[in-house]
């Protein structure tokens, strides 16, 4: 999507919150920018992804990828307290503009790409009278000081998990600093 407008991004922050990312509302789990917004990076660089419809009941998605750098030693805080809002809000119900609401439920588990650290967090939202959900994965993959964080927004019934854009993009990274 970098042919867009306003498909990338680059110097954090962008919006800040005066709330801090432990204390974030459950819903802003699957806003794109809830980690520039509550736990500010020194350094941010993000672009936004998308895989167009192909075939069948497919409908594609968008997301966004990310590398925030943190100041020595607070990635791993930051990892930790995202970890811990998940475990806080593993199911929540949030209001939309229209007055209708979504049940959320979230799960958490450690992700394929290996790094210092990393984790997936699925965000299943249903709306009331429908079963199938809507779905929202956030990778993260820590390295020293940096968190590299793609973010994938689903209509429903995804073919493949995060992992399938996180392994690439933390790969990138990688070559891009080895030189």
């Amino acid at each position: 999507m970098t042919g867009q407008t306003d498909s990338t991004t680059t110097g954090a922050p962008h919006t800040l919150s005066t709330v801090p990312l432990a204390s974030m509302p459950c819903s802003q789990l699957t806003v794109a920018s809830f980690m520039t917004a509550h736990a500010r990076p020194v350094e941010d660089v993000a672009v936004a992804v998308e895989q167009e419809h192909i075939v069948g009941d497919d409908s594609g998605w968008f997301g966004q990828e990310s590398l925030d750098r943190y100041a020595p030693g607070r990635a791993a805080a930051v990892m930790a307290t995202v970890r811990g809002v998940a475990q806080r809000c593993t199911a929540y119900t949030d209001a939309l503009d229209d007055g209708s609401r979504t049940h959320n439920t979230v799960s958490v588990r450690r992700a394929d790409a290996r790094g210092d650290d990393s984790l997936v967090l699925r965000v299943a939202s249903t709306f009331s009278g429908d079963t199938d959900p809507f779905i929202t994965e956030t990778g993260f993959v820590r390295e020293g000081d940096v968190i590299i964080m793609v973010q994938k927004m689903v209509a429903r019934k995804p073919k493949s998990g995060v992992e399938t854009v996180l392994s690439p993009a933390v790969a990138a990274y990688r070559a891009a600093t080895a030189g």
